[in-house]
């Protein structure tokens, strides 16, 4: 592999801000608007994820079956296949009513409440499969959220907003996961400590979350329909809704695939952040197994793991503003591969919260390095504005790939293995995509990107 080049990608001439107006711009209306629907698209994931897999272990789930429920991420991974629809249907009453953005984020959040409910009233127990189609439901709903969302983030922003609208959403949509993660736990053990079942607890648990949802309803409902969804929809009101779909679907896709070195690219979107998809499929049946209870998992795992990965952001914006795109991309390769060995050393030690609470802070500072840097290269490769949001759904539900397919065999890999040696398997999975981003800086993939503004 080659060592990294060193170059610097930030501007030298850009013009000096002051704190105060570096500070201001996050309380820009838009920004503000994109802060709370960051809260929204955070909040579902982990729904159909982490807290899920806590609910059906402790429920008495099998480790190899929770593995298998990877696999309900699966929408996160195609929906790119329906963002031409997004970009390019009308939802009867909501789009008259709320404008083609608006119409479609109202759908999809009273979809999404819909489908956590839904959910919620599943055993895992008793009927892993419908746990399984609720799962899937909230994936789905959750998903077509997130097309909405980056579409409408884009979109209403100016140029001189983006990069606070960017921080904002990754924080606000970190801050949502916290909330069905850690808050959801200490929900479920509030409701069980008044004396209902665990079962009801979890079902309960699950309301309130569905019931959070509507910070996400409210925010569309005081949001404005961003100017250039208005003009878009003026130019195409003569067009068929076939019409629109194929311009959407064939253009955003044709313009991608002719680049130089595409398919390389797109295979290293798959494969980079598959070192954290790997291992963090099992974090929380790892976490429990160890002996660590609920609160244990929620207090440190997911809340002191937060103050870990907001530190973390700010660290790869550095790292990204200070080297160049490619170098930071190895930075964050490798030290977001390594941050695994703390987990096989927590293995070794035991029931440790100070241990916990070391290996959780180094996954998590590490892994949030890695996914500023690595949202920096997606947007980067989504240089046509015409095709913004498609693209983007595109590139994201591939690097979906490695959390939603690759990983589902973790469980197994954890049974056959033991979790010392686990995790130091999750270190060697990142060597195919620093493989291929050796191969990507020999082609000059990073140079015909230009420079890239975090």
């Amino acid at each position: 592999m080659t060592a990294p080049d060193a170059t610097s990608s930030a501007g030298t001439n850009a013009p000096a801000t002051s704190w105060r107006d570096s500070l201001a711009v996050y309380l820009q209306p838009r920004v503000l608007i994109v802060l709370f629907l960051g809260f929204s698209s955070g909040l579902p994931l982990a729904l159909s994820g982490s807290t899920l897999l806590v609910w059906m272990r402790e429920a008495g789930v099998d480790l190899k079956t929770i593995g298998l429920f990877a696999l309900v991420g699966t929408p996160y991974t195609l929906k790119f296949l329906w963002a031409p629809l997004v970009d390019a249907l009308h939802v009867p009453l909501f789009t008259r009513a709320f404008g083609r953005r608006r119409g479609w984020l109202l759908f999809s959040q009273l979809l999404l409440i819909v489908s956590i409910l839904l959910l919620a009233m599943t055993d895992p127990a008793r009927s892993p499969f419908y746990v399984a189609l609720g799962a899937l439901l909230v994936a789905t709903t959750s998903s077509t959220q997130d097309i909405v969302v980056d579409a409408f983030r884009v979109e209403s922003l100016p140029e001189s907003e983006q990069a606070a609208g960017m921080a904002a959403y990754v924080a606000a949509y970190r801050i949502g996961m916290l909330v069905s993660t850690a808050g959801a736990l200490f929900i479920v053990s509030g409701f069980e400590s008044t004396g209902i079942t665990r079962s009801a607890a979890w079902m309960w648990g699950y309301v309130v979350m569905a019931a959070m949802v509507l910070i996400g309803t409210i925010t569309a409902l005081v949001a404005t329909e961003p100017e250039q969804s208005v003009r878009a929809e003026a130019a195409t009101q003569t067009e068929t809704a076939f019409t629109r779909v194929l311009h959407a679907a064939i253009g955003a896709f044709s313009e991608f695939l002719s680049r130089k070195d595409a398919l390389a690219a797109l295979a290293f979107v798959v494969l980079f952040k598959f070192t954290d998809a790997f291992s963090g499929t099992m974090t929380a049946p790892f976490v429990i197994d160890l002996g660590f209870t609920r609160n244990d998992y929620a207090a440190i795992v997911k809340g002191v793991g937060l103050a870990a990965t907001l530190i973390g952001g700010f660290a790869g914006g550095f790292v990204a503003r200070r080297y160049s795109l490619a170098t930071s991309l190895w930075i964050g390769g490798v030290v977001q591969a390594l941050a695994n060995l703390t987990f096989s050393w927590l293995a070794l030690v035991g029931t440790n919260q100070w241990a916990l609470a070391l290996a959780i802070c180094a996954e998590n500072f590490t892994s949030a390095i890695g996914t500023v840097i690595f949202v920096a290269y997606l947007s980067a490769l989504c240089q046509n504005p015409l095709h913004t949001a498609t693209q983007y759904a595109l590139l994201t539900a591939l690097a979906a790939v490695g959390r939603t397919y690759l990983s589902s065999g973790a469980g197994f890999v954890a049974s056959a293995t033991g979790w010392p040696l686990f995790f130091v398997i999750c270190v060697l999975v990142a060597i195919p995509s620093l493989v291929l981003l050796t191969w990507l800086q020999k082609r000059g993939h990073f140079e015909t990107l230009g420079p890239v503004r975090v």
